[in-house]
């Protein structure tokens, strides 16, 4: 019984000297969160920072429901550790919206590019990614710009609607 209790107080310390002082920049405000080296952006965004709109899916980095930009450029949060997001400006689904709807947002809407809404904000992310390197793109592109994120409910076509709306500026 001994043994288990210095394996106890070795955990303990472990996890102490992984703690860290996490200086991270959300949707434009400066955050300064105690968290462990190792705890994943995603987890952080939704318990620490309480912004829920960044989904878990897969966690594996396969379905991109956790999608956001890190430093501008678009990347999968349940893949990257608190170490690796120390002084960087992070971008959620939430900072897209604050004055209300993104022109994305409101394509998605419009043209019923979601269903059950669990991979709407990652597929949006990846939405304004596209438009941002290719702000004209053609079905094809937007079909390789989206490919990292799944949607198991749509059948992809509002998605692809939505887009082209939005890069067409043809919103109804």
């Amino acid at each position: 019984m001994d043994m288990n209790k210095e394996v106890v107080i070795e955990h303990s310390r472990i996890k102490k000297e992984t703690d860290m002082m996490l200086y991270v920049t959300v949707n434009g405000k400066q955050h300064q969160i105690q968290v462990n080296a190792t705890d994943r952006l995603v987890d952080i965004l939704r318990e620490k920072v309480y912004l829920t709109g960044t989904k878990v899916g897969c966690g594996i980095g396969r379905c991109g429901a956790c999608s956001v930009f890190l430093d501008g450029e678009l990347v999968n949060a349940c893949l990257l550790l608190a170490y690796q997001v120390n002084g960087k400006s992070i971008l959620t689904i939430e900072g897209l919206s604050e004055e209300g709807p993104s022109d994305i947002q409101a394509s998605f809407l419009r043209e019923g590019g979601f269903q059950c809404g669990y991979c709407t904000s990652g597929m949006i992310m990846a939405a304004k990614s596209l438009l941002d390197a290719v702000p004209n793109p053609t079905e094809e592109e937007i079909k390789v710009g989206l490919s990292g994120n799944i949607c198991r409910c749509t059948g992809y076509g509002g998605i692809i609607r939505a887009v082209q709306c939005v890069a067409q500026n043809s919103c109804k």
